[in-house]
């Protein structure tokens, strides 16, 4: 039955092609010899009888098409005032765009200059345009976070992320643990900031003895 609705779409367009498609009398075998020779190579390798099978598409890349993420470790506001300028930034970031990313944020602090969230969002913007590393740009951008908010725990967080991946272990371990002395037991980041600064002791390896302790004075 198949074939008998392609030999009848296969006839109208030969005849759609020869008496309303004003061909030249030339080009008109020419048209035909193409049409018939499409039905012979679907005959010899299409399987119109079979019953219709959907091809699955192919898996996506772990975390391919998911929303942004909140990366600041449940530290940033979900909604509001930054919520739109933090979401378009991390976009540009995913990208590599990184210098999109921060003006993207010096515009939302044009708005909000109080805004604790987005200059957090600048210091991240401005240290991935380093490389990941901490910038004087991107330090100021925590100082300023941290200067609006002492309690706020992202600027201290991020700032010390920032320093361990410059190669300043030291430092980032001195950041991070005054901000878990003072993190609440049930805050939400605790446990991520406690392994991370395991991470970070073990890298520094273990402390060096008091002075004068080596030659037992």
């Amino acid at each position: 039955m198949i074939w008998l609705w392609i030999l009848l779409v296969a006839l109208l367009v030969i005849g759609g092609i020869f008496w309303f498609g004003k061909l030249p009398a030339a080009a008109r075998p020419l048209a035909g010899a193409a049409i018939m020779l499409g039905l012979a190579g679907y005959a010899l390798q299409g399987s119109p009888s079979l019953p219709g099978k959907p091809v699955a598409a192919p898996e996506e890349p772990e975390g391919f098409g998911d929303a942004i993420t909140d990366q600041r470790q449940g530290m940033a506001e979900r909604f509001g005032p930054a919520a739109q300028w933090l979401g378009m930034s991390d976009g540009f970031a995913r990208t590599g765009k990184t210098e999109l990313a921060a003006k993207t944020l010096e515009k939302g602090l044009d708005k909000y200059p109080d805004n604790v969230d987005l200059w957090v969002g600048l210091g991240n913007a401005l240290a991935a345009h380093s490389g990941g590393a901490m910038s004087p740009a991107a330090a100021l951008a925590f100082d300023e976070a941290a200067r609006r908010d002492p309690s706020h725990p992202a600027p201290p967080f991020f700032a010390g992320l920032a320093l361990a991946q410059g190669g300043d272990l030291k430092g980032a371990e001195t950041v991070w643990s005054q901000l878990l002395a003072r993190s609440p037991t049930d805050a939400p980041w605790r446990p991520d900031l406690e392994m991370r600064l395991a991470q970070l002791r073990q890298a520094l390896g273990p402390p060096a003895p008091p002075a004068g302790a080596a030659d037992g004075s």
